[in-house]
């Protein structure tokens, strides 16, 4: 999974390559345009005051940006960024570590905080509410609780599965922002931006071209152009035409649309091991050899975005817009919904 090129998951080497396109400014961020307006009211506002901002959450596919964000309020509001992880606190202590090291007005990002253990996820609540958190010194009866007083700091907590959150995390964010894929307009801005930063030469063509195969997020928009600026300047003159593009895509494996080979290999073991479906998502996991977290969390989404695949309450089901992309006969007379679905009463959720 980690191989594919259109992977929404950021690989080790772009933790250090990604940092020189990524926008500094909210003015210079493009795209989600309104989680941009409500988050400029929500800066200027605390800064009026002279407060910390509000514990914010993102949520939303990977690689839309949430990181970005993240990074653009601490520079907006000038205080540093703290980034840790939900698996990466293994115990409340810690986060009683992290949060008592930090200072009046900081950052703390949370990437993957749906992921947070329960103790851990308990102990943040006060954090984040009162400013404040209980530690236990010494051990049997003679162990006692001592309240430890914080400086005002920020939470921005990330998830691609907001659903898991406890309700009484995600009602201690004043804040919460979904991360919808993007537009081609905004795509084409984006790597409008990136190829003059990577002083890549592109013309309109060209950009378009990659755009339409970026699944909507900047993250592979971004690989992608990476990746035909190679094939141009070994294959071509330098230059990323439409003409060049397509054939750097195209040797890539990735169609017009986005999907790759694992996308296609995905809807095709529903179409031909389970009739179309519904199919459970753990049998489908175990069918493709994947894990049931990655098809749903990574695979699923643009696949549900576009239409091709639907949940039911039986399971996973393609429909007719996949058959046809595939350039497949649908079964059932053609309305490619898999076999039984028009008997459940219509229910997709």
């Amino acid at each position: 999974m980690s191989d594919r090129l259109v992977s929404p998951k950021m690989t080790e080497e772009e933790e250090f390559i990604e940092g020189s396109l990524r926008p500094r400014r909210l003015s210079e961020y493009i795209g989600q345009e309104k989680i941009k307006e409500n988050l400029s009211i929500l800066l200027e506002a605390a800064r009026h005051r002279n407060e910390s901002v509000d514990h914010v959450l993102l949520y939303g596919p990977p690689g839309l940006g949430k990181t970005t964000l993240c990074n653009i309020i601490a520079v907006e509001m000038g205080v540093n960024l703290r980034t840790t992880s939900g698996p990466a606190i293994e115990h409340a202590g810690d986060l009683a570590s992290i949060l008592t090291s930090l200072q009046e007005g900081e950052v703390l990002f949370i990437d993957e905080i749906h992921r947070l253990a329960r103790a851990v996820e308990e102990r943040l609540y006060s954090a984040m509410e009162d400013f404040a958190i209980d530690v236990v010194i010494g051990k049997g009866p003679g162990a006692r609780s001592l309240r430890l007083s914080l400086p005002q700091f920020t939470v921005v907590g990330a998830t691609t599965r907001v659903g898991s959150l406890t309700a009484p995390l995600r009602d201690r964010f004043g804040a919460i922002y979904r991360m919808e894929y993007y537009d081609s307009a905004a795509l084409k801005l984006i790597l409008i931006r990136s190829a003059r930063i990577l002083k890549v030469p592109a013309d309109e063509e060209g950009i378009d071209e990659i755009s339409g195969r970026a699944r909507g997020t900047p993250r592979i928009v971004n690989r992608l152009l990476k990746r035909v600026r190679d094939y141009a300047q070994v294959r071509a003159d330098g230059v990323i035409t439409r003409k060049v593009a397509q054939a750097a895509l195209d040797a890539l494996e990735i169609d017009h649309i986005g999907l790759d080979q694992t996308d296609r290999n995905l809807l095709l073991t529903i179409i031909q091991k389970f009739d179309g479906g519904p199919v459970g998502l753990d049998t489908l996991a175990a069918s493709t050899s994947e894990d049931s977290e990655t098809i749903e969390d990574v695979y699923e989404p643009y696949l549900l975005q576009l239409g091709f695949i639907a949940r039911t309450p039986r399971g996973r089901i393609v429909t007719r817009f996949a058959y046809q992309h595939l350039g497949l006969a649908a079964p059932g007379g053609g309305n490619g919904m898999g076999p039984g679905l028009w008997g459940m009463g219509g229910g997709i959720e």
